[in-house]
């Protein structure tokens, strides 16, 4: 299964890929007990999915990607507040108000290399978060944003503690999305922005809008965060600073290198890995988990280069390559 999830070349899905989203469809049977962290993990995947889109294939190096996740989450959060509960509306118009941040900073963006790119998108994630912690009339500031009412899923499936209905809508939008993702990485626009890439100054020799491309991506990938950060504020009917801050960004930069950039499932692979290890190593040892939730990390780098897929797809070409070689 890892060697068709770490390297897709052709648009169509693969079995190894449905059997993953089978696995995930199955949750509510094979992890009931579990179900409100596995929402969290869904949740984290898609943001970690949209930060792919600006790190794996565009080559943008962003330590302020939580901006756009926390736009998405006040926006849902403010609009179930104040009467606006309904799920689906409230994602679209969440991310519609996170793409229009996103693409109003990506001018600032694209325009440096690295290093410039870390400091103006580490600058933007820290305005917006103590501008919320500014406004708490509408935020709620270090209290949080209470409050919140959500009206059923479709009309039909209320949110329920057991966490049911959450983990039910977070797999079916987090599903949609990576299908349109997967098919703009294997369009023409995803092509050219790996080779932005790869070499930026040949692409634009050949002819092709460099900014703009990178500026269209960055928008994409905001309108992506926002949603991811809509669901978790709908999901939880709570909104906090952190949503906005520095953590929640290099955490998302974590999970996408521990499950490997670049390749699509690697932000949803890497948040299950880090996730669970998260949560597992703090049930262990309340105190010192994240010596050895550290531990775990270097280890994981060391050991698989290219994150988990990339070690997975690299063992199983040695298998294959193996096999050949005893039938030869």
């Amino acid at each position: 299964m890892s060697a068709a999830l770490v390297g897709p070349s052709a648009v169509q899905i693969r079995a190894a890929e449905i059997g993953f989203w089978l696995v995930l469809a199955a949750g509510f049977w094979l992890w009931p007990a579990y179900l409100a962290l596995w929402s969290q993990i869904l949740i984290a995947g898609l943001f970690a999915l949209s930060y792919d889109l600006v790190l794996g294939y565009s080559g943008i190096v962003s330590l302020g990607h939580a901006a756009y996740f926390g736009i998405g989450a006040y926006t849902a959060g403010v609009l179930s507040k104040h009467g606006w509960g309904e799920p689906f509306s409230g994602l679209l118009l969440a991310a519609l108000f996170a793409a229009v941040a996103g693409f109003l900073t990506s001018f600032l963006v694209v325009r440096g290399r690295d290093l410039t790119r870390l400091m103006v998108t580490t600058g933007i994630g820290l305005l917006l978060y103590e501008l919320a912690n500014r406004l708490a009339d509408i935020t709620g500031g270090n209290d949080g944003l209470i409050g919140m009412e959500m009206s059923p899923v479709l009309g039909v499936f209320r949110f329920d503690m057991y966490g049911r209905t959450a983990y039910g809508y977070s797999l079916a939008v987090t599903f949609v999305l990576f299908l349109v993702m997967r098919r703009l990485v294997h369009s023409p626009f995803g092509l050219s922005l790996r080779g932005i890439r790869d070499n930026p100054g040949r692409m634009l020799a050949l002819g092709y809008p460099v900014h703009r491309r990178l500026i269209a991506a960055y928008t994409i990938a905001a309108f992506y965060a926002g949603i991811a950060g809509a669901l978790l504020a709908q999901t939880t009917q709570f909104v906090g600073t952190e949503v906005l801050s520095f953590n929640r960004s290099a955490e998302v930069m974590v999970m996408l290198i521990v499950g490997g950039t670049g390749m699509l499932y690697g932000g949803l692979v890497g948040a299950a890995v880090f996730m669970v290890a998260h949560h597992w190593l703090s049930d262990i040892n309340a105190v010192y988990w994240q010596f050895w939730l550290g531990a775990f990390l270097i280890a994981v780098v060391m050991v698989g280069r290219g994150g988990v897929l990339g070690a997975c797809g690299r063992a199983a070409e040695a298998w294959n390559r193996r096999r050949t070689q005893t039938k030869s």
